[in-house]
């Protein structure tokens, strides 16, 4: 490995039969290749070209040697490809277990930085409904790195990342609220409600902050999916209520708003990235790091 550039002069050289072309295609002085050509010859005490006018060719000694380059140069290119894998900078496969309503908003956007810099990685990016299920994921090898709300603790997972906001209202940019720096969930009651059902882990923050308020819910809308209160908040003029998390693509988008609600001030998610408690490869690793990021980034 140490010789490499040596080894590659004398190849080159036997392939082309110059050292100008081997100069050229190597893009380095000829000066520079026929010098430590000569001082190998010295020093195995034996040419290994005949130079004949117009071409070099191998000698008995230089055949020799050049199966020893030719295989020593296979085996340092094996060696750098198994450097770079155990690096985890070139190949490799990293699942992760998330949540649906962040598939179409704050994962996508940490996946085009990570493949920009790591195209020949596969993701393997898999949704689950509930928190359980992802941590069972991870717990039992089958993700590498999970992300949802609310982890409870487990003594077979890492906490590798955390960042918390606040429940508030989800809206257009057009709608009569959506200029406003706060409002009250009395406000929002004049119009249609998009609401999380009770399978979704925000819907028990929801129904005691309308309880404490003494007032009735009235969706037009219940639903277990993200992505449907997010369009529907978009095309039928109502409010819905999300974290900046749920709605980050779409804020930058423009397409929709978050406005702080007084009664839920106190009420916030924390989203939280996990893997296992061994760790975690070199290459989910990074991606952890750009992840955490992200997460920070949202709630700025």
């Amino acid at each position: 490995m140490l010789h490499s550039r040596l080894l590659n002069y004398i190849d080159e050289v036997a392939r082309t039969g110059s050292i100008r072309k081997a100069a050229n295609r190597l893009n380095v002085a000829a000066s520079a290749i026929s010098r430590q050509i000569l001082a190998l010859e010295m020093q195995l005490g034996t040419p290994i070209f005949q130079r004949l006018p117009k071409k070099l060719i191998l000698t008995a000694a230089g055949e020799i040697l050049i199966g020893h380059v030719r295989q020593t140069l296979k085996e340092l290119t094996r060696a750098q490809a198994k450097i770079e894998e155990l690096k985890g900078l070139r190949r490799g496969e990293i699942t992760v277990a998330m949540m649906s309503g962040l598939a179409s908003n704050l994962v996508p956007g940490t996946v085009r930085e990570f493949r920009m810099a790591n195209p020949r990685v596969k993701l393997s990016l898999t949704l689950y409904n509930t928190g359980a299920e992802i941590q069972s994921a991870v717990a039992n090898g089958e993700a590498d790195l999970g992300i949802g709300f609310d982890f409870a603790k487990d003594a077979n997972l890492k906490l590798l990342g955390r960042a918390v906001a606040k429940l508030g209202g989800v809206m257009a940019p057009d709608h009569p609220l959506a200029k406003r720096a706060s409002i009250r969930l009395s406000d929002c009651i004049d119009y249609p409600i998009v609401i999380a059902d009770q399978s979704s882990a925000i819907r028990p923050y929801l129904d005691a902050a309308f309880s404490r308020a003494a007032l009735d819910l009235h969706p037009i809308i219940e639903t277990n999916s993200i992505e449907i209160m997010r369009q529907a908040a978009i095309l039928n003029n109502g409010i819905t209520f999300l974290t900046p998390f749920d709605i980050d693509f779409e804020r930058r988008a423009g397409r929709l708003v978050y406005v702080a609600i007084r009664e839920l001030a106190d009420d916030a998610q924390a989203l939280m990235l996990i893997g296992h408690k061994r760790g975690t490869s070199a290459i989910a690793s990074v991606l952890a790091e750009i992840l955490k990021a992200m997460m920070q980034e949202a709630v700025s």
